[in-house]
């Protein structure tokens, strides 16, 4: 376990730099370029976006699976990882071309920022941090994370001064993925060494990578659909609101995330070895965790939000506290789900189960999207991203309820949200309050934390038999 509390602290470091950059230059980056042309931007990536994904297929996943379950053989373990980075290689480098080429031809507006957004579609063609994670190395992941995005942090204030920027924030992001990228391949190249692979070897990745691949787009279809439709449905602006507001959303979950990603490969290990005691023993604890703070940070942003967004992003985005408030639940699905996804659908080969809760989760996005979106805007757009996940978590608990302690889970979950809604109440109420905002929110951090917290502790304690050492290590 100590290797996984420090694997833990390194994830945790390196999920929250992902999201930290834009949440750090958001309040500069959304004043000095405002909605629209942040719209422009989030509309543009989402589209690349999707280039990026099918430069890496369902790498991200079956690499780090794969990996996981043969680093204990250096002469094979060197084998699948050249085999496996052939097939990334040559796919995205078909897809980068493609990119290209509808960006010369079928771009209309705003190409220079397209252009722009090539540098991290073909990132995804050297992106092997799947390696790192199933090889646990997440030290050195984290501090190459660290060194790159900082950097980026220190180009967009030293360049991005004006409105007529917005081509270089653009490029400062891009190009930072490539390089960041780029930078794990000095490690590789001396831990791994080269193999030559063969076509046999690359070819036999073809069908798992495809497998997975399919819930990799169904998962970018309610995540990304939503802003490219808004795009062509309603303004920028509104993808500006809506984007900051589900970024602000995504941050509670990082602690989340990075818990399962360091617990995955650790995992798929464990499965491979038919340990199942400690399987269970370790989801058990993951869910609980996952259960905690999903309700914690859901409600206690939902009373928040209304004062944060406008003090943090500026008064033009006003409307973003709105879709904060909404788009809260879906840290509860998303967390849950995540759980399941990775302690034992991805981990145990459960890909079907996978396939078909991610395919429901596009589905219910379309068309609450094509549905809600013309009338509603953003708004819409906020009900279709919450209909996608509550579906995805609702079918993934429903296929696999059977082999899981479903009724305890249920429990447990329902318990927490219970106190929750009670934090909910009374720091929604605290924003009545006549003071500066900063120190409002500060109050209702506080407040609505002990209100939580001691029941939710004692529950853990007295109902869970957790002592204080124990929690401790899941905390």
């Amino acid at each position: 376990m100590g290797g996984i509390k420090k694997n833990l602290i390194y994830n945790v470091t390196y999920q929250i730099l992902i999201i930290i950059l834009p949440f750090i230059t958001a309040p500069y980056i959304s004043r000095v370029l405002g909605a629209h042309d942040i719209g422009v931007y989030s509309y543009t990536q989402a589209f690349a976006n999707y280039f990026y994904l099918f430069a890496m297929l369902g790498v991200m996943n079956y690499g780090n699976r794969t990996i996981a379950a043969v680093r204990d053989n250096s002469d094979v373990l060197k084998k699948i990882f050249w085999e496996i980075f052939t097939f990334q290689f040559f796919i995205g480098i078909l897809v980068s071309v493609a990119y290209v080429f509808y960006c010369i031809y079928c771009v209309k507006e705003d190409r220079l920022i397209y252009y722009m957004q090539f540098f991290y579609v073909i990132s995804g063609v050297f992106d092997i941090n799947w390696l790192c994670f199933g090889l646990e190395k997440f030290k050195f992941t984290t501090i190459r994370s660290v060194l790159v995005r900082l950097g980026m942090v220190f180009a967009i204030f030293l360049f991005v001064r004006e409105r007529s920027d917005l081509a270089v924030y653009t490029g400062i992001l891009s190009v930072g993925n490539l390089i960041a990228a780029f930078a794990v391949w000095p490690f590789v190249l001396k831990r791994i060494g080269f193999k030559m692979p063969t076509l046999e070897g690359i070819l036999k990745h073809l069908k798992p990578n495809l497998i997975l691949f399919f819930p990799v787009i169904a998962v970018s279809i309610y995540h990304l659909m939503a802003r490219l439709m808004l795009g062509g449905l309603s303004t920028e602006e509104e993808v500006g609101f809506y984007t900051y507001a589900e970024r602000i959303t995504q941050i509670p979950n990082t602690l989340i995330l990075a818990l399962n990603s360091v617990v995955m490969p650790r995992m798929a290990n464990l499965y491979a070895k038919n340990d199942r005691y400690t399987t269970r023993n370790l989801m058990d604890k993951v869910m609980l965790f996952a259960m905690f703070m999903s309700a914690l940070m859901a409600f206690g942003l939902a009373g928040v939000a209304p004062i944060f967004a406008p003090w943090f992003y500026g008064a033009e985005f006003t409307r973003c506290g709105l879709f904060i408030v909404l788009l809260c639940p879906i840290i509860i699905f998303k967390g849950w789900a995540g759980v399941l996804r990775t302690q034992y659908i991805i981990p145990k080969g459960r890909d079907k189960v996978y396939i078909i809760s991610l395919t429901t989760g596009a589905i219910v996005s379309l068309l609450l999207n094509f549905l809600l979106i013309p009338k509603y805007s953003g708004t819409g757009a906020v009900m279709g991203t919450l209909g996608a996940e509550l579906s995805v978590c609702l079918v993934q608990f429903a296929l696999i309820r059977r082999e899981i302690p479903f009724a305890i889970y249920l429990k447990d979950g329902l318990v927490f949200c219970c106190f929750g809604v009670v934090m909910y109440i009374v720091i929604s109420y605290m924003g009545n309050l006549d003071i500066s905002s900063f120190f409002l929110m500060l109050l209702q951090i506080a407040i609505g934390t002990l209100i939580f917290g001691v029941p939710a502790g004692l529950y853990c304690m007295k109902i869970k038999g957790f002592n204080l050492k124990m929690l401790k290590n899941i905390f």
